[in-house]
C-alpha cells in the first residue's frame, strides 16, 4: 500500500474482510497520517513530510472538511459498519456517526451572506431561489441528461465554457452555494459538474440549508481514521511513516504493455533520505494512491506565513513516472501542473473561550454544528465552518475551534491589503474579524470587542494547499486510469484521481469504492458483487422536486 489515505485503508479492510487476507500480509507507507480528513493537534503535524517549523504550535489545524451524505455514501457506511467505534464499546463507527448526526441534524439558515448579512429575511434576495434564467436551467438540463457515453463531449471543457452564453449564471444563488459546497471554480470540468449534479441530485432540492450533510461526532480524523487504522493494526498490518516510495519498476515483457510490478524504490524521510528498494513478487499487490489533494501544502501559525512549497505533488510524481512507462495510466499534468486551477487556503482558530463563538452564532444567526457560512461579496470569497463543540478529543471544555477558507488566496483581502497566501495567521484572524464586522448590525458591533477577541486567541493556522481542487481541474477521457489498468497483474489505483463510471470526486465515497472495485479486480471477486449504489436521477419523484427547485 503506497499512501495511508483513506482509500488504502478502506482496501486494506476489504483485503481483510472480502478477500481472506491476514493482517501481516499486508504493508502501508505513508508520508502523513492524517491525510485529507481534518484535524490533530497543530504539534502532530510538525514532524510530517515538508512541514515548515513553527514558533507557536498551540491549538488545532483542519486542513479542510470532507461532508458525508447518508443516503448516496453507500460504500462508506457499508464498511464502517465492519470497523469498532473508538468511542463507545460494542457500537461500529457508522453506528457512532449516524447516531450522532441524527441527533444533531444540520439545518443551515445562513448559507449565503452579502453585505447585508444572511440571506434569510422574506422579501430580501433570498437564497432559497435559485435565480436561474430560462437559459440556465436548458443548460444545467442538458448538461445532466447527457448519457454517459457521450461524457467525451465534455472533453477539456470548463464550467465556464459551458455557461459563456449566460454569463448571469455566477450570480445566482446556486452558484455562490455550489462552488463553496464542493469546491468547483469557473475553470473546473463540466464534466465533474456532470457527474455531481446527476449523483447529488438528491442534495439538490435542499442544498440552500445543507439538510443531507452527515457530521462526525468528532473531527473526521478521530471519527474515522483512526478507528480504521486500530482495526489493522490489531489485525497485524503493518504501518511505514515518513516513507516516500519514489519509483516503480516494472518487468520487462515482449510488447511492454503488460503492467507488472517488480520493485518499489523509496526514501525515508526523516532519516536523511536515505534511500531502499523493495522485490515485489510477482503474485504480490501493489496498492498506490496516485493523487493526494493534501500533496505539498504549506502552514503557518499566528506569527508565521506560509512559505508555498513548489514540489510537484510527491503521489502524483510517483504516478507520472509510471504514465511515461505506459500509455494507458493517465495523465498527472492534468491536475498537479496547473495551480490556479486547484489552489486554496484553509485556517484553523483556536480560542481559549466561547465569546468569539457567539458572536459568529449570532451574527450568522446559527448554532455551531450547522454552519457553513460564504460571504459572496469578499474578494478572496471567504467561508467559514463552526462544527459542533468539541470538534476534538483533546480540546478543553473553554476552548473553541472553527475553520474556514478562501477560494482565491491570491487575491487581497478586504481588510488586510495583501494577498491571502501572504498573510500570517493574525493577519488571516483580522481580515475575517472584518468581514464578521461588515454585517453585523448591531449596535455593539463585533468591532468594538477587538482587543477582548484577541485576548482569547490560542492560535491561527493558515494552510496553503496547492491541489485542493485538482481533481475538478478540466479533464478529458482518458486523463484518470482506471482502478485496475488493462494488463495490469498486480497494480491498482486508489484515490480521487482514477477513473470510476458515475460516480463523483472529492467525496469519500469515491475513495472507498475505488478500494473495493480494486480489491475485488485484483482478486477475482466478481464485481457484480459490489455494494450496490443509488440512482436517484432515475427516481421520478426526485427529480420532479429538482425540476420544481430549478424553477424556484
Amino acid at each position: 500500500m503506497i499512501g495511508t489515505g483513506i482509500g488504502n485503508l478502506a482496501a486494506g479492510i476489504y483485503l481483510i474482510r472480502d478477500g481472506g487476507f491476514k493482517g501481516n500480509q499486508i504493508t502501508m507507507m505513508g508520508l502523513e497520517k492524517h491525510g485529507a480528513n481534518d484535524g490533530a493537534a497543530v504539534s502532530e503535524y510538525q514532524d510530517e513530510y515538508s512541514n515548515q517549523a513553527l514558533s507557536n504550535t498551540k491549538g488545532f489545524l483542519a486542513k479542510g472538511g470532507r461532508m458525508l451524505n447518508e443516503e448516496t455514501y453507500e460504500n462508506l457506511w457499508d464498511l464502517l459498519r465492519s470497523v469498532p467505534s473508538l468511542d463507545h464499546k460494542g457500537q461500529t463507527v457508522t453506528d457512532d456517526i449516524l447516531n450522532f448526526d441524527h441527533a444533531h441534524p444540520t439545518h443551515d439558515v445562513g448559507r449565503l451572506i452579502d453585505r447585508n448579512g444572511p440571506r434569510i429575511n422574506p422579501g430580501r434576495n433570498n437564497y432559497r431561489h435559485m435565480q436561474f434564467n430560462n437559459r440556465e436551467r436548458a443548460l444545467l438540463s442538458k448538461l445532466m441528461l447527457m448519457p454517459e457515453k457521450d461524457e467525451e463531449k465534455l472533453n477539456n471543457i470548463s464550467i465556464a465554457e459551458w455557461f459563456k452564453s449566460s454569463p448571469h449564471f455566477w450570480n445566482t444563488n446556486f452558484w455562490h452555494m455550489w462552488q463553496t459546497t464542493f469546491a468547483f471554480k469557473r475553470s473546473s470540468s463540466a464534466m465533474e459538474l456532470r457527474r455531481y449534479m446527476n449523483r447529488m441530485i438528491l442534495e439538490f432540492t435542499r442544498i440552500n440549508t445543507l439538510e443531507g450533510v452527515t457530521r462526525t461526532p468528532y473531527n473526521q480524523y478521530e471519527s474515522i481514521i483512526l478507528p480504521m487504522r486500530k482495526y489493522l493494526e490489531d489485525r497485524g498490518v503493518t504501518f511505514i511513516n515518513n516513507r516516500k516510495v519514489t519509483d516503480l519498476e516494472f518487468k520487462e515483457t515482449p510488447l511492454q504493455d503488460d503492467i507488472i510490478v517488480t520493485g518499489l524504490k523509496y526514501e525515508e524521510v526523516d532519516n536523511d533520505n536515505k534511500v531502499g528498494e523493495i522485490r515485489i513478487d510477482e503474485n504480490d499487490l501493489v496498492f498506490d494512491t496516485n493523487g493526494s489533494i493534501t500533496d505539498s501544502s504549506s502552514i503557518g501559525d499566528f506569527n508565521t506565513p506560509i512559505k508555498e512549497n513548489m514540489e510537484y505533488a510527491p503521489s502524483a510524481m510517483l504516478w507520472k513516472k509510471a504514465a511515461n512507462k505506459f500509455y494507458s495510466l493517465g495523465n498527472p499534468d492534468k491536475f498537479f501542473d496547473d495551480r490556479s486551477q486547484s489552489e486554496w487556503f484553509s485556517f484553523t482558530i483556536t480560542t481559549n473561550n466561547h465569546y468569539l463563538l457567539n458572536q459568529v452564532a449570532r451574527i450568522t444567526q446559527q448554532a455551531p454544528g450547522n454552519a457553513l457560512n460564504t460571504w459572496i461579496d469578499s474578494t478572496p470569497l471567504m467561508s467559514l465552518v463552526v462544527h459542533h463543540q468539541p470538534h476534538f478529543h483533546a480540546q478543553k471544555p473553554n476552548e473553541t475551534v472553527c475553520w474556514g477558507y478562501f477560494m482565491y488566496p491570491r487575491r487581497n483581502g478586504d481588510f488586510v491589503q495583501k494577498p491571502v497566501i501572504e498573510m500570517t495567521g493574525e493577519e488571516v484572524l483580522e481580515e475575517f474579524l472584518g468581514q464578521l464586522a461588515s454585517v453585523d448590525p448591531a449596535k455593539d458591533n463585533i468591532a468594538n470587542h477587538h482587543d477582548e477577541i484577541m485576548k482569547s486567541i490560542v492560535n491561527v493556522i493558515p494552510c496553503y494547499m496547492p491541489y485542493a481542487s485538482a481533481l475538478f481541474n478540466q479533464r478529458a477521457v482518458g486523463d484518470r486510469p482506471a482502478v485496475v489498468p488493462k494488463h495490469s497483474k498486480n497494480l491498482a489505483f486508489i484515490s480521487q484521481f482514477c477513473e470510476m463510471p458515475f460516480d463523483m470526486v472529492f467525496t469519500e465515497q469515491y475513495s472507498f469504492r475505488a478500494a473495493q472495485t480494486a480489491v475485488y479486480t485484483l482478486l477475482g471477486i466478481p464485481l457484480t458483487e459490489l455494494t450496490p449504489m443509488h440512482h436517484y436521477e432515475k427516481d421520478p419523484k426526485i427529480m420532479a422536486k429538482a425540476a420544481k427547485t430549478m424553477f424556484r
